[in-house]
């Protein structure tokens, strides 16, 4: 008599799939989701720096440094923004390349033409100095986000950020935020200490929003 073996079985496939089968494609940002990124981070950090310098409030980085040599000496903010942040742009290259650097040096760029722009439509503003401290940094935050998720910079204290967190694991909030005190404790040469502390307070927000936001690996696109 014959007999007959047991059939072979597949394996049954997992009802949980995998992180791998799960994982989405990194699809990079197109050149037009670039161009509208770069020209609203920018459009953003320069209205929150703009409101800043109304209420004569310092933020930490090149920019803070811009302002204080604003209050200081005849030229445009914009035009200090500019110059201030051009020896950066060398490290920008050695370190992260020609594509990082250019995009970063057409959104100090930007800035340094959208700051102007603000203090002419909005000429005449004063705001309480505390909201303008909180709402400021808050706004520049935000905008830095957008340009870092675009491959760019605001130059100076953000590349020696960006820098130390991709090189050292380093959070590119928290490395800004040890920058950015020894822009503010400057400021006691150029402001009142009571504006310095409020510039102070309304740092921990900017440098807040970008530490609890932009961490590596977060995000998928590119």
């Amino acid at each position: 008599m014959s007999t007959m073996s047991a059939p072979t079985l597949s394996p049954t496939p997992s009802a949980t799939p995998t992180p791998a089968e799960t994982r989405r494609p990194v699809v990079p940002h197109s050149r037009t989701e670039d161009v509208l990124g770069l020209l609203t981070g920018t459009f953003v950090v320069s209205l929150g720096l703009h409101l800043l310098k109304a209420s004569e409030i310092v933020t930490g980085g090149t920019a803070g440094l811009s302002l204080l040599l604003s209050y200081g000496l005849p030229v445009p903010f914009g035009v200090l923004f500019f110059l201030v942040n051009l020896p950066f742009m060398v490290l920008a290259v050695a370190k992260k390349g020609w594509s990082f650097a250019v995009r970063s040096l057409i959104s100090i760029a930007l800035v340094s033409v959208f700051t102007p722009l603000h203090a002419q439509l909005f000429a005449g503003l004063h705001l309480p100095a505390v909201y303008a401290a909180v709402c400021g940094n808050v706004l520049t935050g935000i905008g830095l986000l957008i340009v870092f998720r675009h491959n760019s910079s605001l130059g100076g204290f953000n590349v020696v950020a960006l820098i130390a967190q991709e090189r050292l694991g380093w959070r590119a909030g928290y490395v800004q935020m040890g920058l950015d005190v020894l822009v503010i404790v400057a400021a006691l040469t150029v402001v009142s200490p009571v504006a310095v502390l409020i510039s102070a307070f309304g740092a921990v927000f900017l440098n807040g929003v970008v530490a609890l936001n932009h961490r590596p690996g977060r995000y998928l696109g590119t």
